[in-house]
């Protein structure tokens, strides 16, 4: 029986692999997943620059690999994208992968690494899982941003974890006017706003002292920055809610949004940003679904000594099964 091209498409399993190839222990990963993985018949996708950093050769490598040039695309038809390094460079693969429903899969070599679903000791229990397909995708909720400059609009982009409007100038604090579903909240003189995801909560959010918030909930986040105001709270609001921050005219000193603390626009007075729930979600690949409440315990070294529970309950925390 002959197979035609779009068969053969059909039975191809492809595999981006995103590393932090600054690292040396990165690289040393990486390359032990595009060994194995190209093993097991999955062809490999690697970004051009990424393949040099790791001595790769499309042409002499064995099993052959894919070199690919730009963001462009880069996850078309790949059933997984498997990142190395910490959570930027989560935050990195959610970019290019977002709008195409490929999971992003991370291996942390980072700090905390709350995005990230293993630790570097685990790699051979990753690539298992990847080659016999034991892994659930889990969407998290993103954020719909768009800043515009007398009424143009000047930037459309995206947030996995959050969009904070901040000051340009360590100096001088910037004068904002938050908005909820196109009805004014408060005015603030702060060093800036976040507003975040669920995923988010656990980043910059709670840094700024904001609530955590689990993923499971849909919710949007705002969180202002050293603001001079009365009342100045954190708040939770509705998924659906239109969210907004504009700039006074007359303040002082220009604003930045930031979106993932990755991607940034210079915001003049009178500048307005808005935040909604974008249209797709961002996909996260799982291996090991349990509760919240172990990972965020897990990632800060919470102390939960004394904590009693049910044996079975104890049995199952202390084997990971939540």
């Amino acid at each position: 029986m002959t197979t035609s091209p779009s068969d053969e498409t059909a039975a191809t399993r492809r595999v981006l692999v995103l590393s932090h190839t600054g690292r040396d222990a990165a690289r040393d990963v990486t390359l032990s997943f595009c060994k194995a993985l190209t093993a097991h018949d999955i062809v490999v996708r690697l970004l051009a620059q990424e393949a040099s950093d790791l001595g790769i050769d499309a042409s002499t490598y064995d099993p052959p690999v894919e070199i690919v040039h730009g963001d462009t695309d880069l996850a078309l038809d790949c059933e997984l994208a498997v990142v190395v390094g910490g959570d930027g460079s989560i935050l990195r693969a959610a970019e290019v992968t977002w709008g195409s429903g490929t999971p992003v899969l991370g291996v942390n070599l980072g700090h905390v690494g709350f995005l990230a679903e293993a630790e570097v000791d685990d790699v051979q229990d990753v690539i298992d899982a990847i080659v016999a397909r034991k892994w659930v995708p889990e969407d998290r909720l993103a954020l719909d941003v768009r800043a515009f400059r007398d009424g143009e609009l000047v930037t459309h982009t995206f947030a996995l974890n959050e969009a904070s409007v901040e000051k340009a100038a360590r100096e001088r604090m910037i004068e904002v006017v938050v908005e909820v579903d196109n009805r004014p909240l408060s005015r603030w003189g702060c060093d800036g706003v976040v507003l975040a995801t669920p995923t988010g909560s656990t980043a910059y959010n709670f840094s700024a002292g904001g609530p955590i918030v689990w993923p499971g909930v849909e919710a949007l986040l705002i969180v202002p920055i050293s603001a001079h105001a009365l009342f100045a709270r954190p708040l939770v609001v509705a998924p659906d809610s239109l969210l907004a921050v504009e700039v006074i005219a007359r303040t002082d000193g220009a604003g930045v949004l930031w979106c993932d603390g990755r991607r940034a626009v210079d915001l003049p007075p009178g500048a307005r940003i808005e935040v909604r729930r974008a249209d797709q979600p961002v996909r996260l690949a799982r291996l090991h679904p349990g509760p919240f409440t172990d990972r965020l315990v897990a990632k800060f070294d919470l102390p939960v000594q004394g904590w009693r529970g049910s044996a079975e309950r104890r049995r199952r925390a202390e084997e990971g099964l939540g």
